[in-house]
C-alpha cells in the first residue's frame, strides 16, 4: 500500500514477506524485508532509490498510482547494491532523460552494474544541495556504511533523512512507521542488521554521526531503505547506533560448540556449570542447529567467547570454521576468549581456535582444555574450572 510520509512525500516501495535469505544465502531474514523507495512531488519530481529487480513491475505500478513515471526528473541513487538500484534500468526506460544523482564512487559502481555510461549522471559530495522546488536535497557522503558509494540524502522542509542502509532492518510489517510495530521485534532486527553488516565499520559510524549532527540539519523522520521508518523520536536509532558503535559488551559469556559423539558437548556443559556457579549469565549454542546470523548478535552482545570443537582432519568441524571467519571479518572489539575440544589421534582443535583468536586480537584468558576420547572426571573438572576463570574475567570487565 502506498504510504504518505509527509505532504507530497510517498513510500512507493515493496514488502517482501517471503524473504528468508539475503546477500545470496549469506544473511538470514526470518521476518522478511522491505525495499523502500520514496517519491517526492515538487517542481522537480524526485525518486529516492528504487527496489530489487524482481519487484520492478510492482514498484513501477506503485509510482503510477501517484504520477506518470515519465514525469520523474531526478533519481537519487544513495547506494548501488542491486536491492536498491535493481529497478533503475526499468524506471529509466520510462524517464530516459532523468538525472541520476550519485556519489563519485556511486557513479563508478552503478556503471559497473548496468554498463550505461550514457545515463545522465550528476555526481555530488558532502554538503552539496540540489533545489527541487520549494525544498532542497542535501547530500552527505557515507563511504563504507556499508559500501564505498553509500551516501545519505536529506529533504528540507519535511526534514526527512534518507540514509539508505544505515538505521534499517530486514523487517517486513503491514505498517510503515516505528510507532506502529512491535518495538521489541524492531530492535531485534535493527541490532541483527548492525551486528551482521555494520559492525566492522563502527569507527566510521561514530565519525559519520558526529559529522551529521554537526551539520545541524533538522531531522523529523529517518527513512531507511529496509524496514520501518522512524517518525516517533527518530533520533532514538541514531543514539542506538552510537551505543552499538562503541561495542561495549554485556557482562555475559557465550559457549559455542559442535560435537561428533557428545564428548565436546559434555565439555561445554561442564564449562556452563562453572559459569553457573559464578552466577555469570551465558548461553550455550550448538552450532549444527544454530542460525549463524542470530549467533553473531549473541557474539556482539557477549564479553567472553568460549569456543569448542573436536579435532577433524587436523582442524575443526566445518560448522565452527565460519564463525572464526566472521570473528575476524566483522572485527568485533572488546572480547575475550577461551577454547576447548576433544580428540582421538591429534589434539589440534584447541590450537586452531586459539590461533584464530590471536588473528582476531581476542586475548585468550586461560589455557584451553583438550580431552582425549570421552572426557574423564578430571577433564570435566578442568572444564568447570575454565568456566570459573572465564566468569572471573567477565566480572572483572
Amino acid at each position: 500500500m502506498i504510504t504518505e510520509l509527509a505532504k507530497n512525500v510517498f513510500w512507493v516501495g515493496v514488502a517482501d514477506w517471503g524473504l528468508r535469505h539475503f546477500h545470496g544465502h549469506e544473511l538470514s531474514t526470518h521476518r522478511g524485508s522491505t525495499y523502500n523507495s520514496y517519491l517526492i512531488l515538487d517542481e522537480k519530481v524526485t525518486l529516492i532509490d528504487t527496489v530489487w529487480t524482481p519487484f520492478q513491475d510492482e514498484f513501477i505500478q506503485n509510482i503510477r498510482k501517484i504520477i506518470d513515471p515519465s514525469k520523474i526528473d531526478i533519481i537519487v541513487t544513495n547506494h548501488s547494491e542491486v536491492d536498491h538500484s535493481g529497478a533503475l534500468p526499468a524506471i529509466l526506460r520510462h524517464c530516459p532523460s532523468a538525472t541520476v544523482v550519485v556519489s563519485r564512487k556511486g557513479r563508478e559502481s552503478v556503471e559497473g552494474h548496468y554498463h550505461q555510461p550514457n545515463w545522465n549522471f550528476h555526481v555530488v559530495q558532502t554538503g552539496d544541495r540540489l533545489k527541487i522546488g520549494k525544498h532542497e536535497l542535501v547530500f552527505i557522503e557515507a563511504p563504507m556504511l556499508h559500501w564505498p558509494d553509500s551516501m545519505f540524502t536529506c529533504l528540507t522542509g519535511p526534514n526527512i533523512l534518507f540514509p539508505n542502509d544505515a538505521f534499517g532492518q530486514h523487517y517486513s510489517t503491514e505498517f510503515r512507521f516505528n510507532d506502529q510495530v512491535n518495538e521489541e521485534e524492531l530492535y531485534e532486527e535493527a541490532l541483527k542488521y548492525y551486528a551482521n553488516i555494520i559492525t566492522p565499520f563502527s569507527a566510521l559510524v561514530t565519525r559519520k554521526i558526529q559529522e551529521l549532527l554537526a551539520m545541524n540539519l533538522p531531522i523529523d523522520m529517518i527513512a531507511p531503505s529496509h524496514g520501518v521508518i522512524w517518525r516517533k523520536n527518530p533520533l532514538q536509532i541514531v543514539e542506538k547506533y552510537q551505543q552499538w558503535a562503541a561495542q561495549t559488551p554485556e557482562k555475559r559469556a557465550l559457549i559455542l560448540y559442535d560435537t561428533m559423539w557428545n564428548a565436546t558437548r559434555r565439555m561445554a556443559e561442564a564449562i556452563s556449570d562453572g559459569l553457573v556457579e559464578a552466577a555469570v549469565p551465558h548461553k550455550m549454542l550448538h552450532m549444527a542447529v544454530t542460525d549463524r546470523n542470530d549467533l553473531l548478535v549473541e557474539i556482539f552482545k557477549a564479553r567472553a567467547l568460549v569456543i569448542g570443537s573436536p579435532t577433524l582432519n587436523r582442524g575443526i568441524l566445518p560448522t565452527i570454521a565460519p564463525i572464526l571467519e566472521d570473528l575476524e571479518g566483522l572485527a568485533f572489539k572488546n572480547k575475550i576468549g577461551a577454547a576447548f575440544g576433544s580428540f582421538g589421534w591429534n589434539a589440534a582443535a584447541v590450537a586452531v581456535i586459539e590461533k584464530r583468536f590471536a588473528a582476531c586480537k581476542i586475548p585468550v584468558i586461560a589455557p584451553g582444555v583438550s580431552a582425549k576420547w570421552q572426557p574423564r572426571p578430571e577433564d570435566l573438572q578442568a572444564c568447570r574450572q575454565l568456566g570459573q576463570k572465564v566468569a572471573e574475567a567477565v566480572k572483572a570487565g
